[in-house]
């Protein structure tokens, strides 16, 4: 979580203008990360050099440093202000605590007036709109309001009747009271108006004539005091614990900014002012850490007292609920409301009305036809169109004899495989749902078959244990290996170490940049997924978009280059993205991990280089909008951390895991498949204590079950026999055609369903028939044209939603919410990079394929 964020989360919503203004201090630090980066590449007209600036850091510091001492008075103020108003509530309620003491259980308690309840009342509601400062004491004297003893001396606070006391409090098993959570802020008008309805005749009824002690007694009148008393101690314990984090959250706060404040603008100042100025101020000093100390300690020995009856263990457990049970309402209330006020705009409340008409309105301006058959309203959106189709479609091919008659099996599973790809293609159904229902459609359909050799349909229990059974495969195991390598490097930090380090080097030209966020941004996709991969690219690259002049074209450029090379890195190595995942499982025998590389990495690197020389010729991103001087980019400095024992930990299991997969079918022996070497990173990470059950919990589930799914479409059509029919259909139509034209006609089949569709939905469908395309040839080819197929998957980018990198670069804005790129930048150079990287996979590629003998 961001601590913009965080800062929101934890603060006291009250309170919110005293705390240091993060978002504000870090819009003035990017405004002088622009302004140094300006004068740092000032140009000389008369001397054309660069000119020497001189004391920049200490001109960027002198404007920064008044920034944080302005907010620093403020914070000051606020505490110590906080600081003596609680010294003096506590203080006064020591004294109040032993006046009851000595009065015992004969206090003389009259009503100061008959009519005070609605003036009590009106003063409550008014407090709601004062300073939290001034809302917090009328709390405290209205929850305990003290009146005169005959003597004209301060007497015990005014009780609640016996009648309302179950509804004030509970007690507890062990004979404790209970109360509802108490906000440090919220008035106790109700206390006050209950105590002033107490009359003579009640309280004479009410008190014992002896003088026992107060805090051990059951009568009404020491029930009721101690509830008063517990309600004013429990207020000030979460003033006092509330002004505790104040002081923490701000100290995080000025930490935060200045490491911020270091990176941007390359300077040192965090360590000289944390301990120059802020750690000596009065909030952030061990003496006020004390004095709040102190004040909790206080608290919780007068609760014991007057509350637990000496139990001080009891006390704190208690107080400490409260102060649980305080923020979780203030949480859930205060921050709820407004958030909600924010999304309506300028804080405008709704009532139910409101609210009511407002959904209506945006009900009706989605778009869809909308119809209404008497109260029921039903819009027919796209998906819910295309859901129709796609059942109308699945109903009516069970009820056609399509496929041989001689094979219903056949005839069945072709309906599956047209309504999971209808619904795969339109998304009329999250992805990973359509998977799942895969096993349902295949079993209840009675589409497998045994393996004798006149096969027939299995019954639903046998049905039911093969298709899960194949459901989990080694692949899967795989992918679960690749998630785990990905979420160590990027939870250990060492993809954003290994980044900056190299792109420190590619110095401030915008075609060497270009080039080497590309090279980034395919690297980090063979190991981190080519989903993390490009968000973190996007991460690194804010610097540089916020330096640049406006409209400059470098900025979508960059943008899309990161796209595109990350979909490239999807070809680069087996765990880079499912669909390659998926041609090797249906490989036999699979390749190597090294036989992958000697044919994807020329191929990528070929890929790259072309698809970068296309941007440079589309953008020219070097020219400034103005025309004027070329734009120079803001170098980019490697992170100073170095690396730890953690760190170097994750590295060494990631380089044995990689190399143990290299060798995979030499020691196969041992080991029987990469699934099970997928196993090693798993348990040295997660027993290690370097990735935690939530780690494992936020793993792409989504792309797991999507794989699976797949897996068991693919053996419902080999066993319930339509491969077979399909079999006899491809070699009618390949007969006589060469290896090489095959590929010419597979590749932009391949190309156009991938663009369009999922990556890995287009290697579920396309994967099965290359490979008995593959098998009908004279000469069988099936893992060639698996492997190009499986490559070409990743090279459909020619649209916006053509894969994950593409989804997340269409979604990139500028600090005005403008986005980078539009679907004109898709087309006019995803497209073209798309058809690049398609033909030097069927021209390369296959060169290698063949050189290593692959068949």
């Amino acid at each position: 979580m961001k601590f913009s964020s965080a800062l929101k989360f934890n603060a006291v919503a009250e309170w919110w203008d005293e705390y240091i203004a993060y978002d504000a201090l870090k819009k003035y630090i990017y405004q002088l990360e622009k302004t140094q980066h300006d004068q740092s590449s000032y140009h000389d007209l008369e001397t054309n050099e660069r000119a020497s600036l001189v004391n920049r850091a200490a001109e960027t510091d002198a404007v920064f440093v008044p920034l944080l001492e302005k907010e620093l008075k403020k914070i000051c103020a606020f505490y110590e202000a906080q600081e003596k108003e609680l010294i003096d509530e506590v203080t006064q309620l020591e004294e109040l605590v032993q006046q009851q003491d000595e009065a015992g259980m004969a206090g003389n308690h009259y009503l100061d007036g008959p009519f005070e309840d609605d003036e009590d009342e009106d003063e409550d509601e008014d407090s709601l709109s004062r300073s939290p400062r001034r809302r917090r004491r009328i709390s405290s004297s209205a929850g305990h309001r003290m009146s005169l003893s005959a003597s004209g001396s301060r007497a015990i606070p005014e009780l609640a009747p016996h009648d309302h006391r179950r509804s004030i409090s509970s007690t507890s098993s062990d004979g404790h009271l209970e109360s509802p959570p108490v906000s440090p802020t919220a008035p106790f008008g109700k206390i006050s108006r209950l105590a002033n309805k107490l009359t003579p005749d009640f309280m004479r009824n009410s008190v014992s004539s002896t003088h026992d002690n107060v805090w051990m007694s059951k009568s009404d009148y020491a029930y009721d005091t101690r509830l008063l008393f517990k309600r004013r101690i429990t207020t000030l314990y979460i003033s006092v614990t509330s002004l505790k984090s104040y002081v923490e959250v701000n100290h995080s706060g000025f930490r935060k900014i200045l490491k911020k404040y270091d990176k941007v603008t390359y300077r040192e100042l965090k360590d000289a002012y944390l301990h120059g100025s802020v750690e000596p101020a009065p909030p952030f000093t061990a003496a006020s850490r004390a004095t709040l100390t102190t004040l909790v300690t206080r608290l919780v020995d007068l609760y014991a007292k007057c509350v637990t009856r000496g139990d001080r263990g009891l006390a704190k457990q208690q107080l400490r609920l409260h102060q649980r049970e305080n923020i979780a309402w203030e949480r859930d209330t205060v921050w709820r409301q407004m958030i909600g006020r924010e999304r309506r705009g300028d804080g405008e409340t709704l009532g139910p009305a409101g609210a009511s008409l407002l959904k209506e309105e945006e009900e009706d301006s989605k778009p869809g036809m909308l119809f209404q058959w008497g109260p029921a309203r039903f819009r027919a959106t796209k998906k819910k169109i295309a859901l129709l189709v796609a059942v109308a479609i699945f109903v009516a091919l069970l009820n056609t004899q399509v496929v041989d008659v001689d094979k219903p099996e056949a005839n069945r599973c072709f309906a599956v495989l047209i309504f999971c790809t209808v619904l795969w293609a339109t998304e009329a159904i999250p992805l990973f749902v359509t998977s799942l229902m895969v096993p349902l459609l295949l079993v209840c359909s009675s589409v497998i078959r045994d393996d004798s050799e006149d096969p027939v349909a299995l019954p639903p229990p046998a049905a039911t244990k093969y298709i899960f059974s194949v459901m989990f495969s080694p692949t899967i195991m795989l992918l679960i290996g690749g998630f785990t390598i990905s979420s160590a490097l990027s939870k250990t930090n060492i993809d954003r170490v290994l980044i900056t380090r190299v792109l420190s080097l590619a110095g401030t030209r915008p075609s060497t940049v270009l080039l080497a966020f590309m090279g980034v941004s395919c690297f980090a996709s063979m190991w981190i997924s080519n989903v993390a991969a490009p968000t973190l690219c996007f991460t690194l690259i804010r610097p540089i978009l916020r330096n640049l002049p406006p409209k400059s074209s470098f900025a979508p450029c960059l943008i899309l280059a990161i796209a595109l090379a990350a979909n490239i890195g999807g070809q680069s190595s087996p765990i880079s993205s499912p669909q390659n995942l998926i041609a090797i499982g249906e490989m036999d025998p699979p390749v190597s991990w090294g036989q992958w590389f000697i044919v994807a990495l020329p191929v990528s690197a070929i890929s790259l280089l072309l698809i970068w020389g296309l941007l440079l010729t589309a953008y020219r991103p070097a020219r400034s909008p103005d025309g004027g001087r070329d734009i120079e980019i803001k170098l980019i400095r490697p992170t100073r951390e170095r690396f730890s024992l953690k760190q170097w930990w994750v590295t060494f299991v990631c380089l044995v895991t990689i190399a143990l997969w290299c060798f995979a079918h030499q020691i196969e022996g041992l080991f029987g498949d990469m699934g099970v070497i997928a196993i090693i990173p798993i348990v040295a990470f997660f027993a290690t204590g370097v990735l935690k059950k939530d780690d494992f919990e936020q793993f792409a589930w989504t792309i797991v079950f999507l794989a699976m799914g797949g897996i068991a479409l693919g053996k419902g059509v080999t066993s319930s026999g339509l491969l077979e029919v399909l079999d006899l259909i491809i070699r009618d139509l390949l007969d006589g055609v060469s290896l090489y034209n095959v590929v010419l006609i597979l590749s932009p089949v391949v190309l156009v369903i991938s663009t369009f569709i999922s990556h890995t939905i287009a290697a579920v469908l396309l994967v099965p028939i290359a490979k008995e395309v593959g098998a009908s040839l004279p000469e069988p080819h099936r893992n060639l044209l698996i492997f190009i197929t499986g490559l070409i998957c990743s090279a459909g980018m020619g649209m916006p939603v053509s894969g994950f990198p593409n989804q997340t670069a269409a979604t990139q804005e500028d600090e005005m919410g403008v986005l980078y790129l539009t679907n004109i930048d898709f087309l006019k150079n995803g497209v073209p990079a798309s058809i690049i990287a398609t033909l030097v996979v069927s021209t390369v590629g296959f060169l290698l394929m063949q050189a290593i003998g692959l068949k």
